[in-house]
């Protein structure tokens, strides 16, 4: 007997659809026509032992204790799935041959293979299992899956690499929040100092741009802009560009903060005749921008919907496992296989079935065009997040998932589109020794743009800078004459507050943020702080923790959530540590890497962590908190399908 083993219910559906009828439905599992299985887990049916567990005296908060290092991990079933569990266990236990069929994913590998291990499966057995990786849940899809089994082995580093992971998150988050609670407790607080190494950095990103902000003082700076007047009474404008002569009276953004020195070139320049000294035209292209992964859709809605990043999740779950409208979402590829140019038609036809707003960008679509999506060395374990074949009645469809659907559909659609072109001009002129340089790009051909109007380009690469006023054809040593020179008086600007979308943004690109150089270089090329599983769930969780707060679209940190990020040793709240630890993880799922060799060391930082926080109290946070404090001996992070403390 063959047993698919999938993460969830929904996935076991779409199986059972595509195997051989007639279908027997049984508590927990369903016996195909062919002698097959297919039982689900519910999420995780386990999870990491609690520190009571391996001692009982660790149920009371004591820092005597810490740091808490398990001797030998165990995992204990989660008592809200106890029966199905067991199922699952007898079931592997009859069975001949097993199929892991979790998410294709990291948490996905490790969320089937811990069961397999844990119902103590024979290394013969454990050496058949296969794998079954599911993106698309349309039959065509999952029965193609089917066909492609591969062998569960060849994932054994990413397993290794989850669960890793998953320990480490367990040693950082226990010790660490009970040390911090507790020290807390001790200065008068009273509630949880939830620690994690990917919830804290972020909530530090948080707090220093609040205080950026609240420190900024804002600054006057001066700009020179000429007007140009042509032989042939044409005229064009053109922004001083200082000299290596005016370092010395410019700020460290490159501003001119001396207004004499402006003064100076505005009188020098005025009425005086000029000569252009260069002219440069290019023509450049722009390709498609890439189908979505998870975090760049929840980029996108956000600035265009407002919505959060939990939501579009949420959303995309929910379009994914009830519809089957899209493919796989937790995806941090922007790629799709060449396998999937073979869909195409099947594709754009239930986009236009399905959005009737589209149907024209499909009519019009070159199907021949291979933009540089497809490309099967940038795709791993998931793919792009796509639209599927599948054809539904939309009216059935909430306006959070009709706008998630067109949004990913729009975003297919223009990778059969042609290049955005524009000429981009450029005019060099010399005016009493002071280089003047006017800029303009012109549209050439709106490409792929065309499925974005005027009100949907905002966070497309704005078209602001392009001018339907073309430049004079000017010729290089052609004399001008400055009409009229005009002193302009800017302020410097604070950084904005963050707002979901933008800190999405610098959680997939933390490498802006991370201040060793060497890490700094090593996460310019991995996917950033957190997981596209995770972000969102890290997001939410510190606003439920009350360290974040919105004012209007705007994500700001609390009183507590301040304090909290100030009083920590700064390894603890700026990314580096987390970055390090996400490249090495990786390093795991390459090979390039043991599951020892990342351990170890971060055992021996965890000792001197707790005796760092030992020496810190937390005053400032005397009298906040829930006027009843009491440990919690059971973090709900473990509770969830996936961990999102972190």
């Amino acid at each position: 007997m063959r047993l698919f083993i999938a993460e969830k219910p929904s996935l076991a559906r779409a199986l059972i659809a595509v195997l051989p009828k007639p279908h027997k439905k049984n508590d927990g599992y369903t016996e195909t026509g062919n002698g097959d299985i297919v039982t689900w887990c519910i999420g995780h049916l386990l999870e990491q032992a609690e520190p009571q567990f391996y001692n009982p005296e660790f149920k009371k908060w004591s820092v005597d204790h810490l740091p808490i290092i398990p001797d030998e991990w165990k995992l204990v079933a989660k008592t809200k799935t106890k029966k199905q569990l067991s199922v699952v266990k007898k079931l592997i236990k009859q069975a001949d041959q097993l199929v892991n069929v979790g998410d294709p994913d990291r948490e996905g590998q490790i969320l089937v293979d811990e069961v397999i291990n844990f119902c103590g499966v024979s290394k013969a057995k454990n050496a058949k299992t296969l794998r079954c990786l599911i993106s698309d849940l349309n039959p065509s899809a999952v029965k193609k899956s089917v066909n492609s089994l591969q062998k569960n082995s060849d994932f054994i580093p990413l397993a290794t690499s989850a669960l890793a992971r998953a320990r480490a998150d367990w040693l950082y988050g226990i010790n660490m929040t009970r040390l911090c609670t507790l020290q807390g407790q001790k200065s008068g607080y009273q509630g949880v100092l939830s620690i994690g190494r990917v919830q804290t950095p972020v909530l530090g990103l948080v707090v220093h741009r609040d205080m950026e902000i609240e420190n900024f003082v804002s600054k006057p700076f001066y700009e020179v802009l000429a007007t140009l007047k042509t032989n042939d009474d044409e005229c064009y404008e053109a922004k001083w560009k200082p000299s290596k002569a005016c370092e010395p009276y410019m700020d460290e953004d490159n501003h001119v903060v001396s207004k004499k020195l402006v003064e100076t070139v505005v009188e020098k320049i005025t009425n005086k005749e000029g000569v252009v000294a260069d002219v440069k035209e290019t023509i450049k292209k722009q390709a498609p921008p890439l189908p979505y992964s998870l975090s760049a859709l929840q980029i996108d809605a956000s600035k265009r919907f407002g919505m959060s990043a939990q939501n579009v999740l949420d959303t995309c779950q929910e379009l994914y496992e009830r519809f089957q409208l899209i493919t796989y979402p937790r995806s941090d590829s922007r790629h799709l296989p060449k396998e999937h140019l073979k869909e195409v038609n099947l594709v754009t036809n239930a986009i236009k079935s399905n959005h009737n707003a589209l149907g024209e960008a499909v009519d019009n679509a070159n199907l021949n065009l291979k933009s540089r999506a497809w490309d099967d060395s940038k795709v791993t374990a998931h793919h792009a997040i796509i639209p599927t074949s599948k054809t539904l009645n939309m009216s059935n469809l909430s306006s959070f998932q009709t706008n998630i659907y067109e949004l990913i559909a729009r975003q297919y659609l223009i990778q059969f589109y042609s290049d955005f072109e524009y000429q981009e001009k450029q005019i060099d002129t010399k005016i009493s020794g002071g280089l003047f340089v006017t800029k303009q790009k012109e549209v050439i051909s709106q490409g792929w743009k065309v499925l974005f109007p005027a009100k949907l380009a905002n966070n497309k690469n704005s078209d602001n800078d392009f001018s339907a006023k073309k430049l004079p054809n000017v010729k290089i040593n052609e004399l001008v004459q400055c009409i009229n020179a005009q002193l302009i008086e800017k302020q410097t600007s604070p950084p904005k507050y963050f707002n979901d979308a933008s800190l999405l943004s610098a959680m997939t690109g933390i490498a802006r943020y991370v201040q060793d150089s060497s890490i700094k270089k090593i996460m310019r090329e991995t996917d950033g702080l957190g997981t596209e599983a995770t972000r969102a769930g890290i997001i939410e969780l510190l606003f439920k923790r009350q360290f974040l707060k919105r004012n209007g679209k705007e994500i700001r940190a609390t009183d507590v959530g301040k304090e909290l990020i100030t009083g920590l040793p700064e390894k603890m709240v700026v990314p580096d540590m987390t970055a390090h630890w996400e490249s090495q993880l990786e390093s795991i799922n390459q090979r390039e890497m043991t599951y020892n060799n990342f351990m170890q060391p971060l055992t021996i930082q965890l000792n001197q962590l707790v005796q760092n926080v030992q020496s810190i109290d937390f005053q400032a946070l005397k009298g906040k908190g829930k006027s009843s404090f009491k440990p919690r001996t059971k973090r709900k992070s473990t509770q969830s399908r996936r961990p999102i403390k972190k």
